[in-house]
């Protein structure tokens, strides 16, 4: 079997705060259900105790609404859901042919990933990483005495349609004007067997979609009820083509929201020099 040559022509560095417009619930263990009598939970870091979006999370719903907007099947079963992933349906030589095809045409899967165990897939391109609390933001809320600590309670009540019972539930959520600062998402650019860096460049748009598609959406739980609203601030773009030296700022001043970093894109793509 011949070796497969896949080579890194370079990174693209996406770095920007995300701030809460609403209230922001990402769930946590349940372990702490007692505190303060609370049903759902939000995540927090174990050294700090301070609520943050873990990259899993958005790159998640990134990939769940590029995948509704794109209207792709939903093939793969995981957990109690579906999700799409090229070639999960085939075996065997409809494995090696019309997953691969498949896989070559799509840009989600392409940009967020297959499982490595298909003979045809090639490196992610896309590392989403965890994001915390400002420190501001960590103060004002320290300074606010929030229900508990960094978080607000939010009581939410179901209404028995027949006896007309309440049954309240008590949600965490980091409250609305919360920033988390200095998100990062990394896009790697490949060339070799099955990757063009040229086809990955274009498919940074694929990000560009996927950030708006969040804003116009939410992230994490309750969204239908109000929860989970976020703008994408203090946008700026890094390139960096040989690992020994420091990236290079594409945009000499930070995009202030999603509209200016879109107005620009194009632009920006053009001063990427593979």
């Amino acid at each position: 079997m011949s070796e497969r040559k896949i080579q890194l022509k370079g990174r693209v560095f996406i770095t920007f705060d995300i701030e809460a417009r609403t209230g922001l619930h990402i769930g946590g263990s349940d372990a702490g259900v007692e505190i303060g009598g609370v049903d759902k939970t939000v995540i927090r870091d174990k050294l700090t105790n301070r609520p943050y979006i873990p990259g899993s999370s958005l790159k998640g719903k990134m990939r769940s609404l590029l995948e509704k907007y794109k209207g792709l099947k939903q093939n793969q079963r995981i957990g109690q859901g579906y999700i799409h992933s090229c070639g999960a349906e085939y075996k065997g030589e409809e494995l090696k042919t019309k997953g691969r095809k498949e896989y070559e045409d799509c840009d989600v899967c392409q940009v967020f990933g297959v499982p490595g165990e298909r003979d045809f897939s090639t490196p992610t391109r896309l590392v989403v990483r965890d994001t915390f609390l400002s420190e501001e933001s960590a103060k004002k809320l320290e300074d606010a005495q929030t229900d508990l600590p960094y978080t607000e309670v939010k009581t939410e009540v179901s209404i028995d349609r027949v006896t007309s019972a309440a049954n309240p539930r008590q949600m965490e959520r980091v409250p609305a004007g919360a920033v988390f600062e200095k998100a990062e998402m990394v896009f790697s650019l490949y060339e070799g067997e099955g990757c063009s860096a040229q086809k990955d460049l274009e498919r940074l748009g694929v990000l560009l979609e996927a950030m708006q598609l969040v804003e116009d959406d939410y992230i994490g739980g309750l969204g239908s009820r109000g929860s989970g609203k976020v703008a994408f601030t203090n946008i700026q773009v890094f390139f960096r083509k040989d690992p020994s030296q420091p990236s290079q700022p594409l945009n000499p001043q930070p995009f202030q929201n999603l509209a200016e970093f879109a107005a620009a894109f194009d632009g920006l793509k053009k001063q990427i020099a593979l």
